[in-house]
């Protein structure tokens, strides 16, 4: 069940304690008898969950970073918090937009809610905008409406996946309409596994072949991509982002049980 689900369900059990106590059970209660035990447990819990359900809600969400596909940028384990305000107020559990104020840009590194399957929340790097022309080619250079994002390199990266496979990638800078960030590649593995691509809504909006990637992004929706580029499953996959199942963007990390010295990093 889903955790905000979840706490909404404990705040109308407790807040109904409350009221219930409030104006019914305390009137009839005597002067120096004690409140009953689940009363009494309500009453303490009430405050708290619905302080923490506002801001996870309106404000702040943490998330934990469960894959590599944004190395470097996230690694596995940390764990980071997401700006649900810049981007506008939507009514929680429904993520009903009901007051805007922001759209993502490009570069910006979003939560946002799986396409194929909402109860399951991805992070990735938005590329693409609504009326945007992605080109991904097979030598890892990346085209927005016709331009190259620039890209300059920096050597090797490796990491090691799943504790057991070592993993030789190249590290670039990339400016994405004028957001540097880090990307790394594989320039062994091609720019999409055809056989991977999904039939996702809006497909006609995309083409394949051996020498690029090319999608035009439908009114509404963004292209996501990791920073890891050849272990993400993302937009190349599996489509388009609606906006109604973006989250927030990611702008820190809190904590990192296995690196403390990634605590406090800001999210680029």
């Amino acid at each position: 069940m889903d955790f905000a689900l979840i706490m909404f369900v404990l705040l109308v059990i407790t807040g109904g304690v409350w009221l219930l106590d409030r104006f019914v059970l305390r009137p009839r209660r005597a002067a120096d008898a004690k409140e009953p035990w689940w009363v009494e447990y309500s009453k303490s819990f009430f405050p708290v969950i619905l302080a923490v359900f506002m801001l996870r809600s309106f404000l702040v969400e943490p998330f934990k970073i469960p894959s590599g596909s944004m190395i470097p940028t996230l690694q596995v384990g940390d764990f980071i918090l997401v700006n649900k305000y810049t981007l506008g107020i939507r009514l929680p559990i429904v993520n009903k937009k009901i007051v805007q104020i922001n759209d993502p840009h490009r570069g910006d590194v979003m939560v946002f809610h799986y396409p194929e399957n909402p109860s399951v929340d991805y992070i990735k790097r938005v590329v693409g905008l609504p009326g945007d022309t992605i080109v991904y080619k097979n030598n890892k250079q990346l085209y927005v409406n016709g331009v190259l994002q620039e890209d300059k390199p920096e050597g090797e990266y490796n990491y090691v996946e799943g504790g057991l496979r070592f993993v030789h990638t190249e590290r670039y800078s990339e400016n994405l309409d004028g957001h540097a960030h880090a990307v790394i590649v594989n320039p062994e593995l091609p720019s999409v596994h055809l056989g991977s691509v999904a039939d996702f809504p809006h497909r006609e909006a995309c083409s394949y072949n051996d020498e690029e990637m090319r999608c035009t992004v439908p009114a509404g929706h963004y292209f996501m991509m990791g920073d890891n580029r050849d272990n993400s499953r993302d937009s190349r996959y599996w489509g388009f982002v609606p906006d109604e199942l973006i989250v927030g963007k990611a702008f820190m990390i809190w904590m990192n049980f296995g690196d403390l010295k990634r605590i406090g990093l800001s999210i680029n």
